[in-house]
């Protein structure tokens, strides 16, 4: 038996490529998942303390690096995690939680400076959303059948990829992909749609979880539970920021 999910880094073929000796269980995962969001936390703690300092002080240039290397190097790392899929994920997976952590706090401060508050909402709106995620999942209202998983797995991808063209706009050209980062109505309607996706890729995330452990998946398959999940929580996160500017602005 296998299960796929809608996270790019878990394709159809996942189970047959990890082993182990113990199993997957829920109270295991949901530790991993405790450990690499307090990663990310108290790592975008440390740098949005960095860069308020740097914002103080006029010096962009540190707010920048964390930012731009921040994303960057956790978009190199989870490529790493995807095509090396190596027996321990701990070790780079903490690193993609450290690296995240400084990318999510330093940009989560440049919102908070121009709309005060709006970390706070963002944080509570992500809770909302993830909890409500899980009482949906929970009560089988929405089944991550493997129709629903391919349609929210394409639309993920075509999303990243859509983010993937719009970073390199935005270092290469002057340009920028039409509405994306807009605040009119259709830049709301978009930011809006993709933070739908991103919730409902939770749905997908979860049925992963289930299904390893009904099939004793090998013990580190938590690891990747986790961390699936912990991806699409930031992506929430960073979508709800998003959203709550443009309403804002």
């Amino acid at each position: 038996m296998r299960y796929s999910t809608s996270n790019p880094i878990m394709t159809q073929n996942f189970w047959s490529n990890i082993t182990g000796q113990n199993t997957m269980t829920f109270q295991g995962t949901i530790g991993k998942l405790a450990y690499l969001l307090s990663i990310v936390t108290i790592t975008g703690m440390i740098s949005a303390y960095v860069a308020l300092d740097a914002l103080a002080a006029g010096n962009a240039g540190v707010i920048s690096g964390l930012t731009w290397g921040g994303m960057l190097g956790s978009i190199v790392v989870a490529m790493m995690l995807a095509f090396i899929r190596p027996a321990n994920p701990a070790p780079l997976m903490t690193i993609y939680a450290v690296l995240m952590g400084m990318f999510v706090g330093s940009i989560s401060l440049m919102f908070e400076a121009f709309y005060s508050g709006i970390i706070i909402q963002a944080a509570f709106g992500t809770v909302f959303i993830t909890g409500s995620m899980l009482v949906i999942y929970s009560s089988r209202v929405i089944r991550p059948t493997p129709t629903f998983n391919k349609i929210i797995g394409s639309l993920t991808m075509s999303i990243f990829l859509m983010y993937g063209v719009s970073i390199l706009f935005s270092l290469l050209t002057p340009f920028e992909i039409p509405f994306l980062h807009t605040s009119g109505p259709i830049g709301i309607g978009i930011t809006l749609f993709i933070l739908t996706i991103a919730a409902l890729s939770l749905i997908s995330d979860f049925g992963f979880i289930e299904s390893g452990v009904k099939m004793n998946a090998p013990k580190n398959a938590e690891w990747w539970g986790a961390f699936g999940v912990l991806v699409t929580i930031i992506w929430i996160y960073i979508e709800m920021i998003r959203l709550l500017s443009k309403l804002r602005d």
